[in-house]
Order: C-alpha cells, then structure tokens, then sequence
C-alpha cells in the first residue's frame, strides 16, 4: 500500500466518449474507481493490468491538471484535476500500482469472489483422455495412442504432459524426431474428425538450414500420421476407410519469404521431397510484429478521433451531438481486416480437406504456439458442432492455447512496463534550458526505448476472437454463445483477475516456480466465472438451432454441421472496439444479385441482357470472339448520386435489367472516403448534385451510353432498347447496297471464307469507316434489288424496314448482316413453278426469324444468317428481274 500516494480525489472531472461528469477518484491495491456525483451513473472500475497507456498533459487554460487513461478494452477517458499535486500524486500511484515485478504480484493471487463460485472445475474442465476419447480416439480407431514421453515436462517445456502421436511409433523415435523439431515440438494429433479418419495435426518449424538438414524419425513420424487412416490392423472393425493420401497438406502459415529467410537461423521449412504423398501450401500470414504494428494503426485511429471529439466538444459546449470523426480510411490502411481475411483462407484449405477430401493436414508455423494455434482452433470450430456450445468452446481454447503452450504472459504483456507512462508536464518557467533539454531527451528515451520491450506482445489470441466473431456473425444460429460472451472474454483476458491467460504453458500453470502452491491452486478459473448461472443465462444466443448441425439431415441447405465462411466478409467488431457498425465499416448495403460485366462479353452466355431475355429452350448462337469498346464520354447515369465514386454501378438501361431494381450497387464498399453518411467526417453534401437529373428525359444518345461502366457496347446494342441503332444498321444497309452496284474493277472476287475476314474491316463503333470495300453477300447477286435509294438519305420511319426489326441473336459487328434485307412486302414466296437451274438469284433469302430457328448454329459462321449452311440446300427463288438476269446469268456480282 505504499505505492498509493493518495487515495481519493474529489471534484474531478471524467469525460469519456464525448461526455464530462464529475465525480470521484479512488485508488485501491488493483482497481481505480472513478464514482460519479449524485449517483448518475454505475460506478466505474478500471482494472490497473487493462492500463495501456497513461499521458500526463500540462496545465490547461482552464488551470485544469488532465491526465489521460487509454485502455486495453479500447476504452478513452481523461481525468482533469483541479491541483497539479493530485495529478501527480494519482499518476505516480497508478504507474507504481500498474507495473508489476513480477506476475504473483496480479489482481489473480489475491481476489476471492465472495459469495464463492457455485462450480469450482474450471481447471479441469478439459481432460485430453475424455475429449479425445469423445472424438473416438481408442474406439473409431486404435491408430494413436497416449504418450508419457512429456509427463514431467523434460521432453517439451512448452507442450501438454499427455501427447497422442501414432501407435506405430516409438518413444524413441520421438526422442530423435524431437532433435528436429524447433523447441521439440514434435507432431501430434490434435483433432480426428468425427466422420472419417482424417486428422489435424500441429508442430513447429523442421530445423533444416543452410545444409538441408533431414531426419529420418521425422519424416517416417509424418508418413504414419498421414496414412493413420489406412491401418486394418489398428482399427476396432472392419468398416469403410474415407482418405485419400494424395491431398494430404503440410500448411506453413507464413509468407515463403519468412519461411526461406529461417533458413539461415537453422530452421526453415519442410523439403517435400522428402514427405512423399503430401503436399506443402503457404498461407501468407505475418509473424506478431506486423500483427502489433496493424492492431496499432487501429487504436491510433480511434485516439485520434476521441481526442478531435473531445476538442469539438469543447469548443462547441452543447451545440453538437452524434458527430463521427472516425477515419475510416486510416482504419482501411491499418491492413487488419485484411490479416483476419488471410486467417480465414487458411481455415476454409483445411477445413475442406479435412471434411471433404477426408485427408490429413500437417499445421505449423515458426515455433507453432501463434499462428497454429489460430489455425488449428478455427478450423476445428467449423468442423465440429461441439466446439461451438460454450462448454465445447472452453474445452476448445483450453486444448489448442493453453495445453498447447500459447504465450499469453508475453502476448498480452499483462506485467506492463515503465514505459507506458508518459509525462509531458511543461517544466517551471524558473528552470533553466538544461532541465528542459533533459527533460525532453528523457522523453525520447522513453518513446524508442518502449519498442525494444513490447518486442514480444502481439494480438494473436485478440485476432482469433475477433475472426471468431467473422464466423459467429455470418452463422448467428449456429452458435450456442453470443456476441457478449467473446466481449467477456476478451476482457478477462487483460484484466488479469482470472489465473487462466496468466502464464506461458501448461507446465507454469501446473508447476509454479517451485514456491508454493502452483497458481491453479491459488487462482480461480475464468470458466468458474463464465459457467455461473447468471452468465450463461446473459451469454446464451437467442438463435441458436442446434438442428441444423444434425450430420444426417437431408434438408435442402444441409451442411453436415460444418461451416464454410466467407473470407471476404469481414468487418471492424464494432462492439469491441465501442463503436456503431456504420461509423466503423460504413453503411450497410445489402449485396444484390445481378449478373455482372467485367470487361468486353466474349460469348453471349456471357452476355446479362440475352442471357435474361432468352429462354432456357432456345439455343444461343455463337458471338465474335472480341467486341470493339466505345469510346470515352461524358456519361449520365439515372440513379448514381456521385459519378466518381459509383462508376461502377449504373442504372440499366435495358427494360429487362430494369426489372430487377439494381439501384442499389452489388458490391459492398466498407471505406468509402465520401459516402454520403453521417459517419464520414467530410465536407460532401449528404444530398446528390445530380438528383435531378432522374426526372429529366434523357437524348437517345445518352440512353444509348447510359451505364457505359457496367454493360459491354454489345450488351447494350444486342437489348432492342436504344432506338438510335435503327438508323445505323440502315445506313449499314445501304453503304452494302450502294457497294453492292458498284463494285471496282480491282475489287477481288470475294469467296465464302473471306466473309471471316471481313469483319476485321469493321471500325469501332463512333470511329470514321475506312475507305476499303466492305464484302457482302449482297456483292453476289446478280444486280442490286429495286428500290435502292440515296443511303444517307433520313430513313422513313411511316414503315419500319426489316433492318429496324432487330433480333437479339444477330451480332451487329458483322458484315454479313450489311445485307440488304428489304421491306416486308417486297420478300416472295419460292413460285411453285419449276427452278431454272442455270439462273440463281443469291440476293433473296428468307428472313430471318425462320433462319434463327435453324439449327445450325455449329456449322454456320458467328452471327452470318445467310440463309445457307455447309448442310443445308441453297435457298433459291425465280429471278424477279429478268434483264438483271440476263446480263448476269450466274449471279456472281460482275458487270
């Protein structure tokens, strides 16, 4: 108690969260107890281990002393004191009282819950024989068996005394296996699935060096655990095996450079050469230093917005309410979503290869107690219902974090250090240049020297919860625990008043350092706490089913009871972090449905508008293998409040994607900088400057370009929707018919498979038409139809032509359809009279609706309804112009 200089303060002032109450100050030997005048609010207790960083700030104009507490739970309050003595007196105290010698010296040896807990078994809620033997360990199989090799620690420092490994392998091929293994944490079984054979087991990193070491015990040990599930004379019955040897992986959780760059500390990573029928795949997931540096770009983001609310609110005393500051794009560029992303990759690989192709998985990263164990726990959540009721749960992170030897002591840095107190006092205006000089160097000191001792803290077991939580939230009925039970934990973890996430191993927890009782005597268990009557009852989830995990059910959705989460739903755990979603992931837009574009439509089942507008019983004929672009304009689109931010998602300009109501966009941007929320800290306009432009009619030409982000050129011309393609094809009609009549004496005679060639011809659409002949069909007959009129001539729209009436199955790119199609009266029926065989007139066919539902869409050229296929007979009628005739009697176009 001689660290409390002063024990209680009134008339303080406490802001948190944009408000200031005043209230009083008490310091006791574990907690400060802020109590606030009259009663208004719960008291407030702050544990001193959840201290993570105290600032001392000077004087205020005011002549207010503040003193500013940020804690582990994300939490932000500043003390202002009205005597500079008691803010001394109370930062002195803290830090004394916060920065433990030593971890007997925690809130943990000395609390004693009073009334005491109902059920005392949290240290010995898991048990490796019953949750193994639960996974049918000894009656499934009797491929593994239990080891005493580790029993009193000397084999493994940092592994659990009971290990099971394969019944075929000795203790002493274990001992030499062991040498090869960093901090001889050998391979061993962790989970066998509940349906096949196939297991998940974890090591650390092979200690192969710069001279490509091998061990012989280590890789026949791997080979036995890979082909457990084939051993006839090791398994109870004689039922079917489920395995196959050929997608057995060894997953190194870390990027190949960290992998390769151990090489040259001794260790490195496995050479498959060596391993046969398995193989090796790296996940990519940073070691705990790039974890630390992530989780610290987050916390400095939300400083930095309480520290702009607290300024606001003090310049603006009462004037605003509900204003969000929080940088959003800072919180993007912290890369921590993406971590848990990668997280998630790794634990569908091994989920799907466990569940699905019934292998082995091998998991190890460098020393195997971080990333592993991330791995390893998750991946067993989603394969195993159990896992996912609270007691299953407990069992889970008992099992893979704490027998597994995850380092919470040095992870959490529970003892905390001088460091984390930082004194920006202004010195007196008596004292010289040199007391401000040292004063400031000490300060340097104290900022870089702090990165030296936090070398070894990291969020790892923060990160498996919050990944948890990724799981929990895209599968809300398949968890018996809700959101605050994860909270609860993830405050237990730091506030040190639970034994449980006090130490690094199991073998500290059993053992102590030999003084004393070991501390799961002297210590109470967190599951004690969570598996009171009270708590459960407040930690159950209200929608939890546990039927939908039957593994028999043959319901439509059925999934066996095993969960395959998306990698790419991630979001901020607002909860945590005491934030609302949409002021942390931005406003939540629900992902719709719709068929998407990117880039030129290869083939029209690529094609969203024909695909829609086609039904399934009709066969699609084949499209150009590449569709010329327009080129860039101005567009307008309808329903896009900002064009430089929605550009991708554009109204439809198609009646068919119309009726889907795609006014919403398809994709869900969490960090968009200028959303036009509430929550972004910007000077944008919540209303959109176009808005008005929706109930303005828009020109042909800007319907035509509407959504030009969105839809291939060949989508929008191929939908029958934009008027202004009437005119094109007419002018295309009659440039073929003007050609058709003139054809050049040094015009080449065109043959059947220069029609191929003749759409290279073509230009993009808007660019000038080149000077080159374009080849038609039409060139073939033998004169040009009657009627041929002044092609640049305004069509006449009293009757529409054949060539406005335009299929979704034609392709407009190609020059075969710059045939002249005529007018509707001008097409004959074949005469019943007798064909002339020596006259053929190539320039009528039938039309083509009749040729679209020919089934020739194989043999014919993309989108040339010519009327003949390499199958079919010619189409041919009697020559309506018998002079054109005469003068050409074989139809072949020359004059």
């Amino acid at each position: 108690m001689d660290a409390i200089r002063v024990s209680k303060v009134e008339h303080v002032l406490c802001t948190k969260g944009g408000t200031t109450f005043s209230g009083t100050i008490h310091l006791t030997a574990h907690h400060l107890i802020f109590q606030y005048e009259g009663g208004k609010e719960k008291e407030m207790w702050i544990p001193y281990p959840l201290i993570s960083l105290v600032t001392r700030l000077p004087q205020t104009l005011q002549g207010q002393c503040p003193v500013t507490f940020h804690c582990r739970n994300f939490e932000t309050l500043s003390l202002e004191f009205s005597a500079e003595s008691d803010a001394a007196d109370v930062f002195d105290s803290v830090k004394e009282l916060t920065v433990a010698p030593s971890v007997y010296h925690l809130y943990a040896f000395f609390y004693s819950p009073n009334p005491p807990f109902p059920t005392q078994n949290g240290w010995s809620i898991y048990s490796p024989r019953e949750e193994f033997g639960r996974m049918g360990v000894g009656t499934r199989t009797k491929a593994w068996r239990f080891t005493d090799i580790n029993k009193d620690y000397s084999f493994c420092p940092t592994y659990p005394a009971k290990l099971l490994v394969p019944t075929k392998i000795s203790d002493t091929t274990l001992q030499y296996a062991g040498k090869y293994r960093s901090k001889c944490r050998i391979p061993v079984l962790c989970y066998l699935h509940w349906s096949s054979y196939a297991t998940i087991t974890r090591s650390s990193q092979p200690m192969v060096g710069i001279t490509q070491n091998r061990s012989i015990q280590d890789e026949k040990l791997i080979e036995t655990m890979f082909q457990s599930h084939f051993s006839p004379e090791s398994r109870v019955s004689n039922a079917v095996v489920y395995g196959a040897t050929t997608t057995n992986l060894v997953i190194d959780a870390r990027p190949t450079t960290n992998a390769m760059a151990n090489t040259a500390k001794g260790a490195g990573t496995e050479n498959m050469d060596h391993y046969k029928e398995a193989k090796k795949v790296y996940l990519g997931i940073d070691h705990i230093h790039t974890m630390r540096e992530s989780l610290g770009k987050v916390v400095d983001a939300l400083r930095e917005a309480d520290a702009l609310l607290a300024s606001i609110n003090n310049d603006l005393s009462g004037q605003i309410s509900g204003v969000s500051v929080l940088d959003r794009g800072a919180l993007r560029r912290s890369g921590w979503l993406r971590h848990i992303s990668l997280i998630l990759e790794g634990t569908i690989l091994i989920t799907r290869n466990v569940h699905v192709n019934s292998s082995h998985v091998l998991i190890h990263c460098s020393d195997g107690w971080d990333r592993t164990s991330q791995l390893s726990s998750l991946s067993q959540l989603c394969l195993d219902p159990f896992y996912r009721t609270i007691k299953g749960f407990e069992i889970l992170i008992e099992k893979e974090w704490l027998s597994y030897g995850h380092k919470f002591l040095d992870r959490c840095g529970h003892l905390s250090s001088d460091k984390f107190f930082v004194s920006n006092t202004e010195t007196n205006g008596n004292s010289g240049g040199a007391d401000a000089a040292q004063a400031f160097l000490a300060s340097m000191q104290n900022r870089f020297a702090s990165q030296n001792h936090v070398k070894e803290t990291s969020p790892v077991f923060h990160q498996f919860l919050e990944t948890v939580r990724q799981i929990q939230r895209q599968f809300p009925q398949r968890f018996e625990f809700n959101e605050r039970f994860l909270h609860q934990l993830y405050y237990h973890l730091y506030s040190c008043q639970f034994g449980t996430f006090l130490f690094n191993s199991e073998r500290e927890r059993r053992l102590g350092d030999g003084n004393g009782p070991p501390p799961c005597d002297r210590t109470v268990s967190v599951w004690d706490f969570f598996n009171l009557p009270s708590e459960m009852e407040q930690n159950l989830n209200e929608l939890y089913d546990s039927s939908l995990d039957d593994p028999v059910s043959r319901i439509p959705g059925a999934d066996m009871g095993v969960l395959f989460p998306n990698p790419k739903d991630v979001r901020f755990w607002h909860e945590l972090y005491g934030r609302t979603d949409e002021e942390m992931n931005g406003r939540h837009i629900p992902v719709i449905v719709r068929p998407g574009v990117v880039g030129p439509v290869e083939t029209v089942e690529d094609d969203p508008v024909n695909r829609i507008a086609t039904p399934s019983n009709i066969p699609l004929p084949p499209s150009p293998s590449k569709t010329p672009l327009p080129p860039p304009t101005q567009t307008f689109p309808r329903n896009v409040a900002n064009p430089l931010i929605e550009s991708s998602d554009s109204s439809p300009s198609t009646p068919e994607l119309a009726s889907l109501n795609l006014g919403s966009p398809s994709v869900v941007e969490s960090f968009r900088p200028f959303l036009s929320t509430s929550s972004n800290f910007s000077m944008k306009p919540t209303s959109s400057p176009t808005s008005d432009l929706s109930s303005r009619p828009l020109t042909k030409a800007q319907e035509f370009f509407a959504g030009g982000g969105v839809k291939s050129v060949w989508g929008k011309l191929s939908s029958n929707a934009s008027a202004a393609f009437s005119v094109v094809q007419g002018a295309y009609d009659g440039v073929a018919r003007d050609l058709s009549t003139r054809p050049g004496p040094a015009s080449p005679l065109p043959s059947r498979t220069e029609e191929l060639s003749a759409r290279s011809n073509l230009t993009s659409w808007g660019e000038e038409a080149p000077t080159v002949s374009v080849f038609s069909p039409s060139m073939l007959s033998s004169s040009s139809p009657p009627g041929v009129r002044n092609p640049w001539a305004t069509v006449n729209s009293s009757k529409p032509s054949a060539s406005s009436l335009f299929s979704p199955y034609d392709n407009p790119w190609n020059s075969a359809q710059a045939q002249d199609l005529g007018s509707e009266d001008e097409y004959k029926p074949p005469s019943p009279l007798p064909i002339d065989p020596t006259v053929s007139d190539p320039s009528l066919r039938a039309p083509a609706n009749s040729i679209a539902r020919s089934n020739s869409s194989s043999s014919r050229l993309a989108g040339n309804f010519t009327g003949r296929s390499d199958g079919d007979s010619e189409l041919s009628t009697p020559s309506q112009n018998l002079s054109s005739a005469s003068t050409d009697p074989l139809g072949v176009g020359l004059a």
